[in-house]
């Protein structure tokens, strides 16, 4: 008799944006007259660059002739794109060899799959409070799975201790939900962990473009991590493609555990599994990284970035802590008079109705901390900002 996989029995009983879509749905059809501010789901509200756009109508159009028609794209991604991807690495100092990029269909998707590469035996470590999908992906696989919590202690940038035990390594930075950006010198203690216990971190680069100062955008920044680490990265943050779905993965040719090569590995299981991305996106994902897509998608993160100091702003006058929003699009905060997480959600929802994101949702100890969203349009976030300053003035 086939047997359904019984790992999915482990999982919460719904994904956590499941959840907040169903209790807004509920509150919508109870009050259809009262308009809602959403600082919950990072989705973005401005459309794409200029650039990209342009590359889809043009590579729409190519479709349209026959001498110009592009059927199946390489499994692994046209070399214009990957050499793209290379050139915007090569801004930072980092020179991967473009058959080192994946293209992908986006982070989220990609940091599932890519546990195909490793046994199911191999158990994964995963600092929280964490992105839910790095849970989840990692108990339908049935993977053994510690947590490595993390606390306004170590500004929610924990680091490996003599204790920590994994093969796998989930580091997100900058980090949703916190917020919080990983310096150099933290890196290289992970990166240093990761070489000497022979284990390999998946790290999550989505919200990479967000980063001021000298803090590092990638992992391979860091001198070792060649050797022990693969990036995930996404154009849906970076240049507004949560709609269009892009990404791209970096495995570098030296990554090698057991006799196995990881990059070889990869393009193993993607010429298996996939039949390439779209060519459309992968043009549109060529004009992104041109310097005029690079100088456009800029106008964009400007926005953004000025909606967190809107929020951050309002914060300030209350009193409440909070992490991130400078170098990332997403802001933590404690939680008013000691609240829980989903109690504070209603109470926005209900009273104010400003949607956010409990922070219990990301682990355990999230509870008690909040997520508000940079990604909605300005105007609506000013007033998100106000409706948030008034409440907790009142909740004093």
């Amino acid at each position: 008799m086939l047997k359904p996989n019984g790992n999915y029995r482990n999982l919460k009983e719904s994904y956590l944006f499941f959840g907040i879509s169903q209790k807004v749905a509920a509150y919508r059809a109870e009050h259809p007259e009262k308009p809602l501010y959403r600082l919950g789901i990072g989705d973005v509200s401005l459309p794409l660059c200029r650039a990209a756009i342009q590359a889809l109508h043009s590579a729409a159009d190519d479709q349209a002739k026959e001498e110009t028609f592009h059927g199946y794209t390489p499994e692994c991604g046209i070399p214009e794109f990957r050499a793209a991807v290379a050139g915007y690495y090569s801004r930072r100092g980092v020179h991967p060899d473009p058959e080192e990029i994946f293209v992908s269909s986006g982070a989220s998707d990609e940091l599932g799959d890519i546990l195909d590469l490793f046994d199911a035996g191999s158990p994964a470590l995963i600092t929280q409070p964490a992105y839910p999908a790095y849970v989840d992906a990692s108990v339908m696989a049935g993977r053994k799975t510690f947590f490595l919590n993390a606390g306004p202690e170590n500004d929610f940038l924990p680091l490996p201790g003599d204790d920590t035990a994994a093969d796998l390594i989930y580091l997100c930075s900058p980090n949703n939900p916190t917020g919080a950006v990983y310096s150099r010198e933290q890196l290289q203690s992970w990166v240093g962990y990761a070489n000497r216990h022979g284990a390999v971190i998946l790290f999550d680069a989505a919200y990479e473009a967000f980063i001021e100062g000298d803090l590092p955008h990638s992992i391979f920044e860091i001198p070792g991590a060649e050797t022990c680490a693969i990036e995930i990265c996404s154009l849906s943050k970076t240049a507004g493609f949560t709609g269009t779905r892009l990404g791209y993965t970096v495995i570098p040719k030296a990554l090698e555990r057991d006799g196995m090569n990881l990059n070889a590995m990869w393009v193993r299981n993607r010429t298996t599994k996939t039949n390439g991305i779209s060519y459309l996106l992968q043009k549109a994902g060529i004009a992104v990284f041109s310097d005029e897509g690079l100088e456009q998608i800029q106008e964009n993160i400007r926005i953004y970035k000025q909606n967190a100091q809107v929020l951050m702003d309002a914060l300030d006058q209350t009193g409440i802590r909070y992490w991130g929003g400078k170098n990332a699009p997403y802001i933590w905060m404690a939680c008013p008079n000691g609240m829980k997480s989903w109690d504070f959600f209603d109470l926005l929802l209900n009273e104010i109705q400003v949607i956010g994101t409990p922070g219990e949702g990301f682990g355990a100890c999230g509870e008690g901390y909040f997520r508000l969203s940079s990604f909605g349009k300005p105007e609506e976030t000013k007033t998100a900002a106000e409706r948030i300053r008034k409440l907790l003035e009142e909740t004093k």
